[in-house]
């Protein structure tokens, strides 16, 4: 014998979908800073609590477009200290390794960093002495961003970013910025150099 099934008015409610996550070209009208921006984003950073550790993480991360798996992984032992000071880049996402050199206001941060924490293997760690993760280093950069008051919303890929932009628009060749970010295919350098003022230096001259 078939049970009996009683009849049941659907209870759907339909809601609005929520939107999704928004797009960078809503949330910012560029995806890089300028050398000025990075100078207010170090100086935020230099009147933070860990004053020295964010200002070094800022320069080295900007200085050799660091992304941000590469500054959390970044260890003392790819530092060479000395007159001929040069960092040691291991890439992610199988990215060309390089040997970077350190410029003179940057090797005397890394110095006082590393007096600083003589014990730690690697160069950026969190209060705990543990190194960051990729989340952890994109929130401080993002926190220092708002400090700093930066006219748009600062995330951490931007300062590798901000390296490209700077060595085009510094005429650098592309192949040489390529080489530098590690970038396996030049497609990915072009973006760069493609929005570089520098290629239309000599437009309109008398």
């Amino acid at each position: 014998m078939k049970p009996k099934l009683a009849l049941v008015e659907p209870s759907n409610i339909f809601r609005q979908v929520a939107p999704g996550r928004v797009s960078n070209d809503e949330m910012r009208s560029r995806e890089y800073l300028t050398p000025a921006e990075i100078e207010r984003l170090i100086k935020a950073a230099k009147e933070g609590r860990w004053s020295l550790r964010d200002a070094t993480l800022i320069m080295v991360a900007y200085r050799h477009g660091l992304r941000a798996k590469e500054a959390c992984e970044l260890e003392w032992s790819q530092v060479e200290f000395g007159r001929s000071a040069s960092l040691h880049v291991r890439r992610a996402k199988k990215g060309k390794p390089s040997v970077h050199p350190i410029r003179g206001d940057e090797l005397r941060m890394l110095t006082a960093l590393r007096k600083e924490y003589p014990d730690s293997g690697y160069i950026f760690t969190t209060e705990r002495g543990t190194p960051f993760t990729p989340d952890a280093i994109n929130r401080l950069v993002k926190i220092i961003g708002q400090r700093a008051g930066l006219a748009l919303p600062v995330h951490f890929h931007m300062l590798r970013h901000s390296c490209g932009y700077k060595l085009a628009n510094d005429g650098i060749d592309t192949r040489a910025i390529q080489d530098w970010l590690g970038h396996v295919s030049i497609a990915h350098t072009t973006r760069y150099t493609a929005l570089s003022p520098a290629r239309f230096k000599d437009f309109w001259r008398d």
